[in-house]
């Protein structure tokens, strides 16, 4: 089976990438050949067109209608399938939605964020003075702790059956420790 999932396909939705409806939304109506599809974005203001498949980003979305459905037919299976509102959850519009924040920035919003970054880095770093400073002194920098202070929890939990078993080892070893004790009174 193949990991990859987004295929070029009917009802496949996917992002202009060039042009004059770059970002817009679209859903893929035909494939023509192997570098052309027949594209439609009618909730998005996309006519029906042409386009070339590397000028596409594929979403991880599909729509069902049938091949070569009108555009009447395209239009109700995005409604239906509320494509805006899925892809304004995805990661994918956030970063889209950052990036145009940042490409729209002025001067001045360029001023204000370098300055609100660099009280950020003034609390994160004071934060973590204090933190390391409490590590170094109890030794745990470097991995062991020094006398008199509390140790760290283990990385595994002991579980009650565990404690069993150390029990039933020492049950099992009467002679040695009874040989033990002769040898302490001779």
């Amino acid at each position: 089976m193949s990991s990859f999932t987004r295929f070029v396909e009917t009802g496949r939705v996917a992002k202009c990438a060039v042009g004059k409806y770059k970002g817009r939304l679209v859903a893929i109506v035909n494939v023509i050949d192997q570098n052309r599809v027949l594209i439609d974005g009618p909730t998005s203001g996309v006519p029906r067109q042409q386009y070339a498949v590397n000028h596409l980003h594929l979403t991880k979305f599909r729509v069902r209608f049938p091949h070569t459905a009108r555009t009447r037919l395209v239009r109700d299976a995005l409604e239906k399938f509320d494509i805006r509102k899925k892809f304004e959850e995805t990661r994918w519009y956030e970063r889209s939605v950052a990036k145009a924040k940042r490409f729209s920035m002025n001067d001045f919003d360029r001023f204000k964020l370098r300055l609100a970054r660099r009280e950020r880095n003034a609390i994160v770093s004071a934060q973590y003075k204090k933190m390391k400073k409490v590590v170094v002194s109890n030794g745990m920098l470097f991995g062991k702790p020094r006398k008199g202070t509390k140790p760290l929890p283990s990385k595994r939990e002991k579980k009650p059956e565990d404690a069993a078993k150390k029990k039933k080892k020492k049950a099992k070893n009467p002679k040695k420790e009874a040989g033990k004790k002769v040898a302490a009174k001779k």
